[in-house]
């Protein structure tokens, strides 16, 4: 399912960022910059990743001189159970809110709800959000890190920030174009360390099924970038493309997951992930270019692997999905 907007506009975004993504080669890009103690002054990873989150949108709403009564709607998910970090941040805002689930492509799920939204004139402001804690993730997903469970050289970091975007109906510097809602895709991969390997086919369903509906070649958009498939799962999406759409999107490609950090320098191993590993790249980088100029049709497709780790002990393979958002440049 593919739909174009009319009146949809990103007026800002706001980023914040650790230790590590603070090192990385982006970390300029970032507003704020939380990189002395992981904990942030609080008392546990999950609360820390609750201050993240509710820190963003008081620094967002200050950017943009806006008051809560201004916004309409907030969407926002994370990876916690229950989407604690999001409910748990959102007590404190006094604004209609709407939680979401898709992973690590949930800041494009956020996106294209909110875009509908707008266009279809329900509400005028909406923020869009998403949070993620290495130390919650690692804790929830795989083994908490004071395990000291070797990992594979697949295997990928989750990011720690949290980021979000101001949409509205008022005319500004980019628009939101269009977009595509990904389908369940699951190759039958059951690896919890490769998920490169498990999303790269879903990226490559999204990126396909989207030019194919606009009638557009690749080299539409000056950059087309996944979420967070890490270096192993971009050059696995390259090579599927060719082989199962006879489509090549090398010259204007790359990945979240792979922008984000110094790959040969930090301990990352594949690269980055976590939900807000798209969303620090497209909402801090990615639109600081665009509002320069540097980049004027950016196609962000985050993926994400919506497993549950009950059900991965119970031997079920990892089903994954990847949503497609297209950013112009107002001319």
């Amino acid at each position: 399912m593919t739909y174009k907007y009319d009146n949809v506009y990103i007026k800002d975004t706001y980023t914040i960022c650790g230790m590590y993504e603070k090192d990385g080669p982006l970390g300029k890009y970032f507003d704020r910059k939380y990189d002395n103690d992981l904990y942030y002054k609080q008392k546990s990873w999950e609360k820390a990743e609750i201050k993240l989150l509710k820190d963003n949108l008081k620094f967002l709403l200050k950017k943009v001189n806006l008051t809560e009564d201004d916004i309409n709607l907030v969407i926002s998910g994370d990876l916690e159970n229950q989407l604690a970090a999001s409910d748990y941040a959102l007590r404190e805002y006094n604004i209609p809110f709407l939680g979401i689930f898709n992973a690590c492509a949930t800041s494009a799920e956020g996106l294209i709800i909110g875009s509908t939204f707008i266009d279809s004139k329900k509400v005028d402001n909406c923020i869009v959000a998403t949070v993620s804690h290495n130390m919650s993730a690692e804790k929830q997903f795989r083994n908490p890190t004071e395990y000291g469970t070797p990992k594979p050289k697949t295997a990928t970091f989750t990011a720690t920030g949290a980021a979000s975007a101001l949409l509205t109906s008022e005319k500004s510097d980019i628009k939101i174009e269009s977009s595509t809602i990904g389908r369940v895709i699951d190759m039958g991969i059951s690896d919890v360390n490769h998920m490169g390997a498990v999303m790269a086919p879903a990226a490559a369903d999204t990126i396909y099924r989207h030019l194919n509906s606009l009638g557009r070649d690749p080299s539409y958009y000056d950059l087309i970038l996944t979420g967070d498939l890490g270096i192993y799962g971009k050059n696995i999406l390259l090579e599927y493309l060719k082989k199962q759409y006879k489509l090549d999107i090398s010259k204007n490609y790359n990945d979240c997951g792979v922008m984000l950090y110094d790959l040969d320098k930090q301990p990352v191993l594949a690269g980055g992930s976590g939900p807000v590993c798209s969303a620090l790249v497209n909402f801090g980088y990615i639109l600081k270019q665009m509002k320069n100029k540097n980049l004027k049709r950016v196609l962000i497709v985050p993926t994400g692997a919506i497993f549950s780790p009950t059900m991965t002990f119970q031997k079920e393979t990892i089903p994954a999905i990847a949503h497609a958002v297209s950013l112009e440049v107002v001319s």
